[in-house]
C-alpha cells in the first residue's frame, strides 16, 4: 500500500521505545497508516549468539547510546523492571520460556488487530522505559491499554481465539523481507529504514511521495 509505513517492533528494543513518539507525529504530519509489526527481540530469533559473553562492547554501547538519545530527545528512561526478556546478562543466555515478552508482543499484534497498534506500543513502551516498577502487576498495562483506546481484558480474551504467535513469526519473515533484521525498522514502499535515527529520511521519502498534509508544512 503505497500510504502505509510497516514498523518492526519489539517491547524490548530501547530504539523502539525512543522512536513511537516520532511514529505518532508521522501519523499526524502525512496521509499513512502506520501498521505495528510486533517482533520479538534479536536475543530470542538469534539466542545467545547475537552477542559474544567474553566481549560487552555492543550491548554496552547499546545501553550507553540509548540513555544518551533519550536525554537527547528529553524522554524519561530506565531500564524495565522486570525486563521484558528474561535473560542472563553475564553470558547472555536466555531461557526458552520467556511469558513477558510474550504477552506484550502478542499484546500488540491484537492491539494492531483493532487499529490502535501504534497508540497501544507508544503507551505500554512509555509504561515499560519510563520508571514504573513491577509494570507487569496490577493494573498497570491496563491503563496503559486505556490510554490507548482499548480494554486490556477484551484484547487477552480475543487472543486465545487465534494464534497470534504465528501472526509474530510472519513479522520475522517479512523484516527479512524487506532486507533488514533490526529494530525498529519502518518499511514504505518496499524501503527499509532501520534505527531510530532513520525518521527524517522516512519523512523525506514521503515528502518525495507529496504525503505530507499541507497543514504540516
Amino acid at each position: 500500500m503505497a500510504n502505509n509505513v510497516d514498523v518492526f517492533w519489539s517491547f524490548r528494543s530501547p530504539y523502539s521505545y525512543l522512536i513511537t513518539p516520532d511514529l505518532l507525529r508521522l501519523r499526524e504530519d502525512y496521509g499513512v497508516t502506520v501498521s505495528l509489526r510486533p517482533v520479538l527481540p534479536i536475543a530470542l530469533r538469534a539466542k545467545a549468539a547475537v552477542f559474544d559473553a567474553k566481549d560487552k562492547k555492543r550491548p554496552q554501547y547499546i545501553v550507553m547510546d540509548s540513555f544518551r538519545r533519550a536525554k537527547f530527545l528529553g524522554l524519561p528512561m530506565a531500564w524495565p523492571k522486570p525486563d521484558p526478556v528474561i535473560q542472563n546478562m553475564k553470558t547472555f543466555e536466555v531461557p526458552d520460556e520467556q511469558p513477558h515478552i510474550w504477552r506484550l508482543s502478542t499484546l500488540g499484534v491484537e492491539a494492531e488487530r483493532r487499529g490502535r497498534g501504534i497508540d497501544f506500543a507508544f503507551h505500554v513502551a512509555a509504561l515499560l522505559w519510563g520508571r514504573t516498577e513491577d509494570w507487569h502487576e496490577g493494573n498497570h498495562l491496563a491503563k496503559a491499554a486505556a490510554k490507548a483506546g482499548l480494554d486490556l481484558a477484551e484484547m487477552e480474551t480475543a487472543l486465545g481465539q487465534y494464534d497470534a504467535k504465528a501472526e509474530i513469526a510472519k513479522n520475522h519473515e517479512l523484516l527479512e523481507q524487506a532486507g533488514h533484521w533490526g529494530v525498529p525498522t519502518m518499511v514504505f514502499n518496499g524501503e527499509p529504514f532501520f534505527g531510530q535515527d532513520r525518521i527524517d529520511t522516512l519523512r523525506w521519502r514521503l515528502d518525495e511521495a507529496g504525503l505530507r498534509h499541507s497543514s504540516a508544512e
